[in-house]
């Protein structure tokens, strides 16, 4: 795929979609982390419905430690993989606590230091937290980008990699919210709906469909 397509393809996500934005529920940077975390392996309607009852009664880190592990299980059970994420979770808040005066680290670094967060989790949290031009690569981006031939690579890192290198830097910063939403509802896994997606013309897939 070559530049112009590349950048019609974004310039057209973009008129769709001026402001796209996550669709986890947050109102502070360490909400989105939590959030974020939870999410691996889950909906993030999932999330939402679990976060809407435990930030009223617990959103830093000190009043999820307060939890304790068992306590915040409660409020995430309904979540996959809620024995683990507990143990994250808490885990993660004494080490906020301790290591960085309770405030979400802004170094991928430090990030991924943190119990839980890998390299999507602490890009996700980067970009949207604190506005740096990451690309978080999920199922949905690495489905897209290899499909459409936006950044086609063969595992989630070289389609970050090629994406970080090929998206025009003028989109690079919501990027990887219009592409996991294009996937999420056109560009769906298992038969996508290329009659209603509006870069079908652009989009390089041979066996497109009329849906």
């Amino acid at each position: 795929m070559n530049k112009e397509k590349r950048t019609e393809i974004f310039t057209r996500l973009r008129a769709a979609n001026p402001e796209p934005k996550t669709e986890l529920e947050y109102s502070t940077p360490f909400e989105l982390l939590i959030a974020v975390l939870l999410s691996a392996q889950a909906t993030d309607v999932s999330v939402n419905k679990a976060t809407r009852k435990l930030y009223p009664v617990a959103n830093t880190p000190e009043t999820i430690q307060a939890l304790g592990e068992e306590g915040l299980k409660e409020y995430i059970k309904t979540i996959g993989l809620f024995n683990s994420k507990a143990k994250n979770v808490i885990k993660l808040c004494e080490m906020l606590i301790n290591l960085h005066n309770s405030q979400v680290p802004q170094t991928r670094e430090a990030l991924e230091a943190l119990p839980g967060v890998g390299r999507k989790t602490a890009n996700v949290v980067l970009n949207t937290a604190f506005g740096q031009p990451t690309i978080a690569v999920d199922t949905h981006i690495f489905r897209v980008s290899n499909r459409t031939g936006i950044a086609p690579g063969k595992d989630v890192d070289e389609v970050e990699q090629r994406l970080l290198r090929l998206v025009p830097a003028e989109f690079r910063l919501d990027a990887h919210h219009w592409l996991i939403l294009h996937g999420r509802y056109t560009c769906v896994a298992r038969k996508p709906r290329c009659g209603s997606c509006l870069i079908e013309d652009l989009c390089e897939f041979k066996q497109k469909t009329s849906d």
